[in-house]
C-alpha cells in the first residue's frame, strides 16, 4: 500500500515563523487549508484563529483542530475590534483581493503588526515570459492560466514598498527568496530583490 503523500512546505512558512513572537496572538487571513496555523501551534505556541473564503479549505483546517471562520478578506475584517490580535498574516492572498489597499489598511488596525508574503510580479522569468512570449507567466507561485487564476491585483516587491510608503507603513522587515528558497542579500539593491526575489515577506506596523 502506497504512503500517503505530504504536500512540501511553503518557502515563505519559515520566515513567517521567524517573524512571528512565540506565545503571541495571530489571525491568518485567508489561511487555506490551516497549515501555517497547525506549523506555528506546534512550533510557537501561538494563539490562532483564521478565516478562509473557501469551505473546503476551512472544513480541512477545522478537522485540524484549528479555529477557523468562513469569511472573505474584502468585506469581513471590518468586524474585528482594534489591536485584537499581535499579529495578523496574510499570506500568498493579498494579490487575490479585490482591495490590497483596504485590506493591508484593516490588517494593520487589527494587528500590533502584520506578516505579508506574496509572489513577485517582477520576477526575471516572469519578465522573460512576457518578453519572449507575449503571454502571461506561469510559474510555481502562478501556476494557473490567466482565465482560471484567482489572482486579479499582481504586483511586483518595489509596487508594494511604495505602497507602504504611501500609506505610512513601517517596514520593520523585508525578506526576498529566490525559487529555491535562499534570501536575496539584505542589503542588495531594491531594483535586485525585484529582478531576482520570485516572493517576498514583509513585516509591518503603523
Amino acid at each position: 500500500m502506497d504512503s500517503p503523500r505530504i504536500a512540501p512546505q511553503r518557502l515563505d512558512y519559515d520566515v513567517i515563523r521567524e517573524l512571528v513572537a512565540p506565545g503571541s496572538r495571530i489571525l491568518d487571513v485567508g489561511c487555506g487549508d490551516g497549515a501555517l496555523m497547525a506549523l506555528l501551534e506546534g512550533s510557537h505556541r501561538v494563539r490562532a484563529s483564521g478565516i478562509e473564503l473557501s469551505q473546503a479549505g476551512v472544513n480541512e483546517a477545522v478537522a485540524l483542530g484549528l479555529s477557523v471562520i468562513q469569511g472573505d478578506a474584502d468585506t469581513d475584517l471590518d468586524a474585528y475590534p482594534d489591536r485584537s490580535f499581535d499579529y495578523v498574516i496574510l499570506s500568498q492572498t493579498l494579490q487575490a483581493t479585490r482591495d490590497p489597499k483596504s485590506v493591508l489598511e484593516n490588517l494593520l488596525r487589527i494587528g500590533t503588526r502584520c506578516v505579508v508574503s506574496f509572489p513577485n510580479f517582477g520576477f526575471w522569468k516572469v519578465r522573460l515570459k512576457l518578453l519572449l512570449e507575449g503571454q502571461m507567466p506561469n510559474t510555481g507561485l502562478l501556476p494557473d492560466p490567466w482565465w482560471a487564476t484567482s489572482n486579479i491585483h499582481f504586483c511586483t516587491i518595489r509596487d508594494f514598498i511604495t505602497l507602504c510608503d504611501d500609506m505610512g507603513v513601517e517596514v520593520e522587515r523585508a525578506i526576498a527568496l529566490n525559487t529555491w528558497g535562499k534570501r536575496i542579500p539584505i542589503n542588495a539593491p531594491w531594483w535586485f530583490w525585484n529582478l531576482f526575489g520570485e516572493q517576498a515577506v514583509f513585516l509591518l506596523r503603523r
